[in-house]
């Protein structure tokens, strides 16, 4: 068999057998196959997409090309969260110590910000000494004395997605559903899950802006995941503007300290909910509740108990972070000093957000990354004060900056401030969950 074989076939829009792709994986895994010739076949299968057969075998593929995780031996049910990604959504910050303080193993394997988009481990990293980086031994370690971790994917996880990720990018298949699909479940996989939610983001902030391509994004993750043995569930949510009341990373994580903690300020509300509504999922596919319902209630008391706050400082702990960030987060969650105000241009209701922009607005000045190796700074960000269907005017302000450097503060509010549409009549506000995908 050649690579150059497997190729042609797909570009003339042929189904590829599970050898012939097991063959080609295989190869990119143990890089017997040159780049020139992998950017090919990922352009044919963006070109031509693929059969729910084949996206099985790819999926299979790239999750045995590693190491797969056994945790067997924990009497636990294993259970993780993942979002397809978007502006100010820190869900799994809160998502995983409360399914954990719920009686879920939550074994996390998460990734880092890219263009307008945030990353947990960029978040996590805002906390003194937290560490992303574990061995398979400390994760596990990790996993067994607290219930749950969150880690960056290692050399040993699916490897060959590590390889096929950064050609997606450099070649402009990202948005290929195939290729996401694979990339999702083989690492979620690979952490030895027995269930899970995804979050598909859809929206001007999200990578699937179109409602009817991310449903069919949600259906084909949760037909491959359920093939390959994991219980998945997928929930469509909005991303017409940041999640939330923060963007950022120090930031961001302080708001969910904020509702970990029962201080809940208005515009934070949808985190939260979001975050119980996720959650809840988690519960019923686990097989720890039997409704919705039931599980809302359940994760509602692990937060009023403080049971969830209390799992988070444990895991902060065990992965060499500072928990006294849990009491004092404004000592320890360092924040720029500067701060400019974002003025709404006339007065009269938000309208509409253009989401993508607010989110490279604060990674130009640092709280993300244009490009891989960008260093972030975790002390800038974004406060909102008004959400679609607000008023706006003389004495409420969109928000405001917070930055180091005051010119690129003022030019992130500019930014940011042309993104916000003020009309005279307010909108009917966005619904957050747009639909619950089962198969």
């Amino acid at each position: 068999m050649r690579p150059q074989d497997v190729i042609r076939k797909k570009r003339d829009g042929e189904h590829l057998s599970r050898k012939e792709i097991d063959f080609f994986i295989d190869g990119v895994t143990h890089e017997q196959i040159a780049d020139y010739q992998v950017s090919a076949l990922l352009m044919a299968i963006y070109l031509n997409g693929m059969n729910q057969a084949e996206q099985q075998s790819l999926t299979e593929a790239m999750l045995n090309s590693g190491t797969i995780l056994d945790f067997t031996d924990i009497g636990k049910p294993k259970a993780d969260k993942h979002s397809t990604g978007g502006v100010g959504d820190k869900t799994s910050l809160i998502i995983a110590p409360l399914v954990a303080a719920c009686g879920v193993c939550v074994p996390m394997i998460s990734g880092r910000g890219l263009g307008h988009t945030g990353g947990t481990l960029d978040k996590l990293e805002s906390i003194p000494g937290y560490r992303v980086n574990l061995s398979i031994t400390e994760f596990r370690h990790v996993l067994e004395r607290v219930g749950y971790v969150m880690n960056g994917q290692t050399g040993e996880i699916a490897p060959a997605d590590k390889k096929l990720y950064a050609l997606r990018d450099a070649t402009a298949t990202v948005e290929s559903i195939p290729l996401i699909v694979a990339s999702i479940i083989s690492k979620k996989g690979a952490a030895g899950l027995d269930a899970m939610v995804i979050d598909v983001k859809v929206g001007n902030g999200a990578f699937m802006r179109n409602e009817a391509r991310a449903e069919s994004l949600a259906h084909a993750l949760v037909s491959t995941g359920n093939s390959c043995g994991i219980r998945t569930r997928a929930l469509l949510t909005d991303m017409n503007q940041p999640l939330g009341r923060t963007v950022g990373n120090a930031i961001e994580v302080r708001e969910c300290l904020d509702l970990l903690r029962g201080d809940v300020h208005e515009a934070a509300r949808p985190v939260l909910d979001l975050s119980v509504e996720l959650s809840a999922h988690m519960l019923v596919l686990s097989g720890l509740e039997s409704s919705l319902a039931g599980a809302r209630a359940r994760l509602q008391r692990a937060l009023d108990s403080g049971a969830a706050l209390e799992c988070l400082r444990r895991n902060i702990e065990a992965q060499g972070g500072e928990p006294r960030v849990c009491d004092e987060p404004e000592r320890f969650l360092t924040l720029a000093e500067g701060s400019v105000k974002i003025e709404s241009p006339r007065p009269g209701f938000i309208t509409r957000v253009n989401t993508t922009e607010v989110g490279h607005a604060i990674a130009a000045i640092g709280g993300g990354r244009i490009r891989i190796e960008d260093e972030i700074d975790a002390s800038v960000g974004f406060i909102t004060e008004a959400k679609i269907g607000d008023e706006v005017g003389p004495t409420r302000l969109i928000g405001r900056v917070l930055c180091n450097d005051t010119t690129k503060g003022q030019e992130a509010a500019a930014r940011i401030r042309g993104a916000y549409e003020v009309g005279d009549e307010p909108p009917a506000k966005p619904v957050l969950v747009k639909e619950v995908i089962n198969e």
